[in-house]
This record gives C-alpha cells, structure tokens and sequence, in this order.
C-alpha cells in the first residue's frame, strides 16, 4: 500500500492484513484488519503516529523509504499492534523521540525494552507545533487500556483516535464508502473489545465531543471522513439504553435443550419480542457479542455435564460476564438427566452483570407439558419488562 493523503501534510500509512482472521488468539476477524500509522509534518518537525505489527513492519519501512525525518514517535496505545514496530522506527531515525504519556512509557519500557532516555513525556491537553501543525494530545483512559490516548491536529481538525471509534476491516479504501459495511465491522469491534468499558467509554465520548471534529483517523479500519455516524453510534452503544430483545444462546446435547430454546423463542416472538437465536456449537462469538450490544434480556440454555453447564454454555457465560453488556434482565432454561447444580454454578459466572435474575426453567429429561407453559411464562415475564423499558 502507497501512502496517501489526509490532507496537505497529513498521510496515512495503511498496513492491510488481509488474511488475518484471530486476533489475540481470541477474537475472530472475518473481514481481515489494517493497522494504520499517520505521518503529520510541519515546516520545522515531523511526526509518525503510531506504527504497525512487527510482523508487518517490513510494509511500513517500504513506506518510509521517501521519508528522510522523523522528530517524534507519537505512541497513542502500547499495544504490540500498534507499538510494536516502534524500536525499529528508532533505530531507523536515531533521533527520533517517543512521545506519550508517563503510564504508556513504563509499558512500552516493559513490553519492547526501549531505553527510558528515548521518551518526552506528554500531558493531557499539552500541545507541540511542527511548524504550522498542532498537535495537542488527548487522555483516554480506559479506551481499552489503561495508557490510551488521542492526538488532535487543531488546524485540520483531525482526531487521531487509536483503537477508540475503529474497525477491523481490510480494505483498499482511504475513506469510509460502504457505511452500513463499516458500522457493522465497528460494532463488532466495540463488541468483542470497548464494551467493558462503556462507563469510561461515555467520559471520554463528552471530551473529545467538545472538539470540532471533521475526520476520525483510527488506527484500524477506513478513515471517516464524515465522521458524524460513528459518533452517533458510539453514543448509542455506551448509552444506558437497551432494545427490547432478547438473546439467547444455548447448546443442546440430546435435543431437549433445543427443544426448550425454540419453544421460548416462539413465545417471545408471539409477544413481538425480538430474539436473537445462537446455537453455541457453530456461533461466531463476534455475532454473539454484536447481539449483546443492544439487547435487555440475556437467556442462556444448557444441558447439564457432570451436575453443571455444558462446556459451550460456560464459555458463553464467561464471555457476556467478561465484555458486560448492558442487559437488565437474565435467566437460564435447560435439561439434566438426574442431577443438576447449573443454576447455582452459571449465577457464580456473572457477577458483572447487573441484571434482575428471572426465574430459571429447568428440566428432567426431556420437556413436558409443564415444562413448555413455565417457558411460556418466562416470555411472559420477560415481554412484561420490556415494555417498561
């Protein structure tokens, strides 16, 4: 990928991992990512924001071929994604300085051993001058780590945003084209990664409102050059607000469980609940963290393995306990063959979860007739609430 313009003096540095499909080991990336560095230069100084994975670097460094400068090395996140390549920048310009805050050096210190003697530490709301460009950096903790930060050029009115309002989304495109396309990328994103960290995520939201903002450059995914549908977006899913739908994963082992699944789902839909439906076997955990975002109701369905839930079913509960969606109510359906402790065991998963616990439906062998109407309450109870919402 060719460097291309931002604006005059302002490029972007897109490294496009195009088969990349795991990140962290964890975290599945159907659309491939990017990672994004900014080269910024004034009359007098040059900057590079952020740089690339070390596997990647080699992309990067063909990029900086024509580049004869760099004073600074802004480090906006210490992610190794976006930090890695940093001690190979410095050994490229030999005087080039990091630039972040305190917290950001010890880390980067830490994780890429790059000598203490090499940083200017910045503060929140400091500003440098290149020369007819300033930039002025913007705290932002807990977007997701603890050492995140922006970095906001005053002239174009560009925010150098890191992870926070980002996609993973490989694409040839400098720009946004396809929104509905990139929203989805982008709430798969605050799904899988920012959502714990919504209460933090709406502090940071009103500071960086308060800027005029006309492009939001991340460091992975498009650029907006319209930024305005991000915006809204993120403050839609950091809201306290919730839909009236339901979610509900479940795993079965001898049909029962499933059984029980469509059943509840059919009574919530005959009450225009809207319900979104996961077999756990074959579910992309992205969708399942995407359906969490908006959802006021979470319903899990396991049988029982060895008096708990099943395997499938516990990985569910750790993850919507682990990435704390805003759902206000919950519950658990399932089966067992002669003995269960599931209920006690799934309740311990989710102590983040700051929801109102509704009555379980649980099952010996397969469903009975009674069995379907304590379901039917359920939906019921739950159609109830929601309409309180």
């Amino acid at each position: 990928m060719k460097i291309r313009q931002l604006a005059e003096g302002v490029d972007l540095l897109a490294t496009v991992d195009w088969n990349r499909r795991l990140f962290d080991s964890l975290i599945p990336l159907p659309d491939g990512t990017s990672y994004n560095a900014y080269l910024v230069r004034g009359t007098d100084k040059v900057a590079l924001i952020d740089t690339v994975d070390p596997p990647l670097w080699h992309v990067l460094e063909k990029q900086l071929e024509s580049v004869e400068r760099i004073d600074y090395v802004i480090c906006q996140h210490a992610e190794q994604d976006h930090s890695g390549s940093i001690p190979f920048v410095l050994a490229k310009y030999p005087e080039a300085r990091v630039l972040t805050n305190a917290k950001c050096r010890d880390m980067l210190i830490d994780l890429l051993g790059i000598a203490e003697e090499r940083f200017q530490i910045v503060e929140d709301g400091e500003t440098i001058d290149l020369g007819g460009k300033t930039l002025e950096f913007i705290y932002l903790p807990w977007v997701h780590w603890p050492e995140t930060m922006g970095t906001w050029l005053q002239e174009e009115r560009i925010l150098f945003s890191c992870d926070f309002l980002g996609s993973h989304l490989a694409t040839t495109d400098t720009f946004v084209t396809d929104q509905a396309l990139t929203l989805e990328a982008a709430k798969r994103y605050y799904a899988e990664i920012m959502m714990p960290f919504r209460l933090p995520i709406q502090r940071n939201l009103t500071k960086i409102l308060a800027k005029d903002i006309r492009m939001v450059a991340p460091s992975h995914g498009p650029v907006f050059d319209q930024p305005g549908f991000i915006l809204e977006a993120y403050q839609d899913w950091s809201s306290d607000a919730v839909k009236n739908e339901v979610v509900l994963p479940y795993v079965s082992m001898h049909g029962s469980t499933e059984k029980m699944a469509f059943a509840l789902l059919d009574s919530l839909v005959a009450r225009d609940v809207k319900v979104h439906l996961f077999d756990l076997v074959v579910t992309d955990i992205g969708k399942l963290a995407i359906s969490l975002v908006d959802a006021a109701t979470l319903v899990l369905g396991s049988p029982t393995v060895h008096v708990g839930p099943h395997p499938a079913a516990h990985y569910a509960a750790n993850l919507a306990n682990a990435i704390r969606p805003k759902v206000r109510f919950a519950s658990l359906i399932g089966s067992y063959g002669w003995s269960t402790r599931m209920v006690e065991q799934v309740a311990g998963m989710l102590p983040n979860l700051k929801a109102e616990i509704l009555d379980p439906v649980i099952c010996k062998g397969d469903p009975t007739a009674e069995t379907y109407a304590q379901l039917d309450q359920l939906a019921a109870a739950i159609a109830e609430r929601h309409a309180s919402l």
